[in-house]
């Protein structure tokens, strides 16, 4: 089968490999979509932590069941939970796989779904309830999003600040919507701003170069500052300055991801009694609500494609989705 390998940062390149055989306690998966996403665009660049090459990219798949496996149909149109967990960490003992101490995530720690065929655990399914490939693709970043807003445990009328307004910090903002928050979206691109107020309804849009984002988020708060702040850029410094927007007896929630060591000051957040957490990958219940959002309407995933490229092409296009002039939200591959 064709292969799309990362063969090293900055470097991709076609291998024809077997396709994976049909085992028992697997699902084998004939891959129709691909999403791209912030993990697959850092790896490219090198700045991606848990990483190694050369690696198969791709975890935010849709695909056809092409094997038997109990409770599905040979034929179904399906997804899966791509973070495959051990079972017996202190983690998944305490219905944590998300964050398993031993976790393999598909496309990171092994190889993932740019290429035709993909062999998954058979307990990682999930069903796709009438919905599309193009639908079920974007269920799994989504998924992020929605695990971060549940991780903050965010409450209808308060203000919730998303830093980023990538297709992650996208989906908090619809979740953080969904549970009932007041949503401020805070971003350095002002097309993406755009695309929060007119495509998302976000009423409030701050851009992060202005010199005077704290002022804004006071008027825009009545003085209280966000109760909670969600970070989805993976920035360095757009991490360290939000420290600065939370309120009193706020919670600080890090979605994004880098490799450097955070850096803020002690008594500013002590005072504040602040919490910070952590939000790593998602769990069942995660997929399930976000599925069940789409199904309501809630949620209008396709909103989020921008770009669509034929397999055959991503070697050539990915790239260029690193470029913001680009305009790229959320790059779809289409498989066969």
């Amino acid at each position: 089968m064709n292969t799309l390998v990362c063969t090293a940062p900055g470097h991709f390149a076609y291998e024809q490999r077997p396709a994976p055989a049909a085992e028992a306690g697997r699902a084998l998966l004939r891959i129709r979509r691909i999403g791209i996403c912030g993990t697959d665009l850092h790896a490219f660049e090198g700045t991606q932590p848990f990483f190694a090459y050369p690696r198969v990219l791709g975890h935010e798949l849709a695909g056809e069941l092409a094997s038997e496996v109990p409770g599905f149909a040979v034929g179904e149109a399906v997804t899966f939970i791509p973070y495959f967990n051990c079972g017996s960490c202190i983690a998944c003992r305490s219905g944590l796989p998300n964050c398993c101490a031993h976790i393999n995530v598909c496309g990171v720690h092994s190889d993932g779904g740019m290429g035709e065929y993909l062999s998954v655990p058979a307990a990682a399914l999930v069903h796709g309830q009438g919905l599309s490939f193009d639908e079920l693709a974007l269920v799994e970043p989504l998924a992020i999003g929605a695990h971060g807003v549940r991780r903050a445990g965010v409450r209808a009328g308060e203000f919730v600040l998303v830093v980023g307004a990538g297709p992650i910090g996208l989906g908090i903002m619809e979740f953080a919507r969904i549970a009932g928050a007041q949503v401020v979206a805070l971003d350095l691109n002002e097309q993406r701003l755009a695309f929060c107020r007119d495509r998302l309804r976000v009423a409030h849009t701050i851009n992060a170069l202005a010199a005077d984002v704290a002022e804004q988020l006071r008027t825009i708060t009545h003085g209280d500052m966000p109760t909670v702040v969600i970070d989805a850029t993976g920035s360095l410094k757009a991490i360290n300055n939000a420290f600065g927007y939370l309120a009193h007896g706020g919670r600080y929630v890090l979605v994004g991801l880098q490799k450097g060591d955070l850096s803020f000051s002690h008594p500013e957040f002590h005072k504040r009694e602040a919490t910070l957490m952590s939000s790593r990958n998602a769990t069942r219940e995660d997929f399930e609500h976000v599925i069940a959002s789409m199904k309501a309407g809630l949620v209008q995933p396709t909103t989020y494609i921008t770009h669509r490229v034929p397999f055959a092409r991503v070697q050539a296009e990915f790239a260029s989705w690193l470029d913001p002039a680009t305009g790229v939200i959320k790059a779809l591959v289409e498989v066969g």
